[in-house]
């Protein structure tokens, strides 16, 4: 499905790029409603990754494993996006950004109707293997919709549209975890021990992405690309290796540190309420993880607006040093201190991601897909590090693991500071 003839090329040399709208190209085209369709995808990813963190609690129930081995739910989700991202930036450079969701899409379809056998084959396999095809999908789709919404628009304004965008995702994660506390998790004391309604909400997910890839693939989407990459082609002009500009390659750094923390602090959050907090109930520490996707949400909402009125490294690097000492917080208090803790540093997380993605690819033109592609891989660290901290927290207590993301959150708020010196010499050496 080919679709280099709808593609969207940009005037290189268009004035008043930066008053032309939010969502308005180059050439006069209006990509809202484009925009608002590629959110669904946001809504979607974040939804699964969302029930993702229920599962780790759920599974060291029903059977019977460690916080380590639990931890590979995580490793199997993630494993799927870090082998998915190049297929998924050769489809995307071969069919345009159009193929690339379609194909992601059908394999998001297969990996969550898998769970219906997979509820009967009733084994660790099982559910990994749905988790892992459900997460080919999904990194496809992330591998195309992120770097999509950075050139929907004026390129000054990429991070603040993939933060918009990011915000869907914010809530996609709040109906994930509210799901999953209520079928996934127990209501009392007494641990659920079955996974017979496993299947559930992901015969749901099943549905609901059949009918997206029904409205994708009728859907006119035009294969606008950034304008950096029209003014190589017409220039003819080498490029320098991506991995040669620091600003892209310690991004990717930046990027793998940010999901490991995020990935350990979401996946393990249930466990640190159980272990601090007297009388809690798995269904009880789920709902408060519920509500600290309120505010990572709400940390998005916000987050867009902050990236559009000051510099987005500077409120990357202040972000990061509040989520460093947060989890300060987290080991050093315990009880309902290391609890808040942990759910403000939900607040401070949400605008990392996107404005990581947004600044690593900045200015990379005829690059853009394949450096999307490499980000996506750098998603690996969710799959790493997290049984790492398990591992830490089943030897040394569930608070001693939050070592973990307090170290990334350290190295992301140094890359947030130097960005633009990083930025400045790339562009330089590249004229």
């Amino acid at each position: 499905m080919n679709t280099s003839d709808n593609v969207s090329t940009p005037s290189i040399n268009a004035s008043s790029q930066g008053k032309a709208g939010l969502f308005r190209g180059s050439d006069g085209t209006n990509h809202l409603f484009t925009f608002l369709l590629i959110c669904s995808l946001f809504l979607l990813w974040g939804c699964c990754s969302g029930l993702l963190d229920n599962l780790n609690k759920h599974f060291q129930n029903s059977l019977n494993l460690s916080k380590f081995q639990s931890g590979f739910v995580q490793w199997a989700f993630y494993m799927g996006y870090f082998l998915i991202a190049l297929p998924a930036g050769v489809i995307s450079r071969r069919f345009g950004y159009k193929g690339g969701i379609i194909v992601g899409l059908t394999l998001a379809a297969l990996g969550a109707f898998w769970f219906i056998p997979a509820t009967n084959i009733n084994t660790y396999w099982a559910f990994l293997l749905g988790l892992f095809v459900l997460a080919c999908g999904l990194g496809c789709l992330e591998t195309n919709a992120n770097p999509y919404t950075t050139v929907l628009g004026p390129p000054e304004s990429g991070a603040t549209r993939i933060n918009m965008a990011q915000t869907c995702n914010g809530f996609g994660w709040i109906s994930g975890m509210f799901i999953g506390s209520s079928i996934i998790l127990s209501a009392t004391q007494e641990v659920n021990t079955s996974n017979a309604k496993l299947y559930i909400p992901y015969l749901g997910i099943g549905i609901a992405v059949a009918v997206l890839l029904t409205i994708f693939i009728f859907a006119k989407i035009p294969d606008v690309r950034a304008a950096e990459e029209f003014q190589a082609e017409a220039e003819g002009r080498a490029k320098k290796s991506i991995f040669k500009r620091w600003h892209f390659t310690l991004g990717v750094v930046a990027q793998f540190l940010y999901v490991a923390a995020q990935t350990g602090i979401f996946s393990f959050f249930v466990n640190y309420v159980r272990s601090n907090v007297a009388d809690s109930t798995d269904r009880s520490a789920g709902y408060l993880q519920t509500l600290a996707f309120v505010c990572f949400a709400g940390g998005r909402f916000f987050g867009s607006a902050i990236v559009g009125l000051t510099k987005p490294h500077i409120a990357l690097a202040g972000y990061a040093v509040i989520n460093t000492l947060m989890m300060v917080v987290a080991m050093a208090g315990g009880g309902w201190a290391g609890v808040i803790g942990i759910m403000t540093s939900f607040f401070f997380m949400s605008i990392m991601f996107p404005t990581i993605f947004a600044l690593s690819i900045r200015g990379l033109g005829e690059h853009t897909k394949f450096a999307s592609s490499l980000l996506v891989m750098s998603i690996v660290g969710g799959a790493i590090m997290t049984p790492i901290m398990g591992y830490i927290a089943d030897r040394g207590g569930m608070r001693v693991g939050f070592v973990i993301p307090l170290i990334c959150f350290a190295v992301i708020a140094i890359y947030g500071a130097i960005w633009q010196k990083l930025e400045v010499k790339d562009r330089a050496s590249t004229a």
